[in-house]
């Protein structure tokens, strides 16, 4: 009889564990082969999702946070420079054991010293449908240099880290504007992708940052509710400060700024802004407001800005067609090319040099003009 009692719980005991299979964990975030730097979010899920008493994330080796209860995510800072990490996910069952996964991330290639002179070129491949051609191998691409081919020594395609700052004109002029922009604004930071990370800035008389890169999407939104117009408009200090804030680590850099592009008060001129966008390889965007969307010498300004660094000005007050401006602008930002070289001009004699971007069989490719050798300080 004892037998037989052992051979039913044997059976009792096979038959649960045919009925509750192991608990799934999975690494939602970031995804393998991912390009990181900065604040990164890292994401898992379980199922169930009660199982573990904890999970603990890791990074090349080292425990970084845990999460006991879901969501099971955590911030950590991957730093500036876009290296290889491996992301380890430990959850501790309740069960007993533990289930464990990993992905890594990439690297660009790129010398961790930001003082390598590497030209870096984001640029936009479109078909004759204006759709956006992806998937392109790094040999479809040819960089010249004042008409010298050269070789382009980085490349990435996908997944590419991209810090944005989106800079909001809230000077007096924009006052009859103010509803439409924010209504705008907002619309935007919502609908950007939560791997990028966005800096948000007011500017009139001066510039004044509204919500830091790490913030959560809903305060960026929140301090958007807050803006009131006062003041003169600042925007070439903006511009200016933008790029300064962006830094020189690998990978996209891009600024959108909101503004009717009337200069009242800025220290610095057109010509100022024009030079040290030249000596940067962040793509400017602006979207015109208020008066900026009906007085043609504002459009030209602002078209005068962004051409150069291989961006766009996007004209309209009209909310719905806004709304498919900014989904066709993050879609560009999300399907772009970085192409790096080390010019074979050695010289650092501040004079400008002109780029061009040829790929096979495409006609409609859009990049940066070229760029500033500035003499270093």
């Amino acid at each position: 009889m004892a037998r037989g009692l052992l051979l039913a719980l044997a059976g009792l005991l096979f038959a649960q564990s045919e009925a509750a299979p192991a608990p799934e964990l999975e690494i939602l975030s970031p995804a393998p082969d991912a390009y990181i730097s900065g604040t990164t979010m890292l994401r898992a899920t379980l199922a169930p999702s009660d199982a573990a008493t904890r999970v603990l994330f890791s990074v090349d080796g080292k425990q970084v946070c845990d999460a006991s209860t879901p969501p099971f995510e955590c911030s950590w800072e991957a730093g500036p420079n876009v290296t290889a990490h491996q992301i380890r996910v430990v959850a501790d069952l309740k069960a007993g054991g533990r289930v464990i996964r990993t992905v890594r991330t990439k690297s660009l290639g790129y010398a961790e010293k930001v003082d390598v002179d590497v030209v870096q070129v984001i640029a936009t491949v479109m078909d004759g449908n204006g759709h956006f051609v992806t998937g392109l191998p790094r040999t479809s691409f040819h960089l010249e240099e004042d008409g010298k081919p050269q070789k382009i020594s980085h490349f990435g395609a996908e997944d590419v880290p991209l810090e944005l700052i989106v800079a909001c004109d809230v000077s007096g002029s924009m006052a009859p504007a103010m509803p439409k922009l924010k209504q705008a604004v907002k619309e935007f930071l919502t609908a950007v992708p939560t791997r990028d990370q966005v800096t948000l800035l007011g500017f009139n008389d001066t510039v004044f940052p509204l919500a830091r890169r790490a913030s959560n999407p809903a305060d960026r939104t929140k301090a958007v509710d807050r803006l009131a117009p006062w003041g003169a408009t600042a925007l070439y200090d903006v511009i200016l400060r933008s790029v300064e804030m962006l830094g020189k680590q690998p990978g996209r850099r891009a600024i959108v700024v909101f503004s009717d592009g009337e200069d009242q008060g800025s220290h610095a001129s057109l010509g100022d802004v024009e030079r040290r966008l030249q000596a940067s390889d962040v793509t400017l965007y602006m979207i015109g407001q208020g008066r900026g969307v009906q007085v043609d010498a504002l459009k030209t300004v602002m078209q005068r800005l962004v051409e150069p660094t291989g961006g766009l000005a996007l004209f309209t007050d009209n909310i719905d067609q806004l709304h498919n401006a900014f989904s066709d602008l993050l879609e560009e930002l999300s399907n772009q090319y970085l192409l790096g070289y080390e010019s074979t001009n050695t010289k650092r004699d501040d004079v400008f040099r002109k780029i061009s971007v040829h790929v096979d069989g495409q006609s409609r490719v859009r990049a940066r003009q070229g760029y500033r050798a500035v003499v270093p300080k």
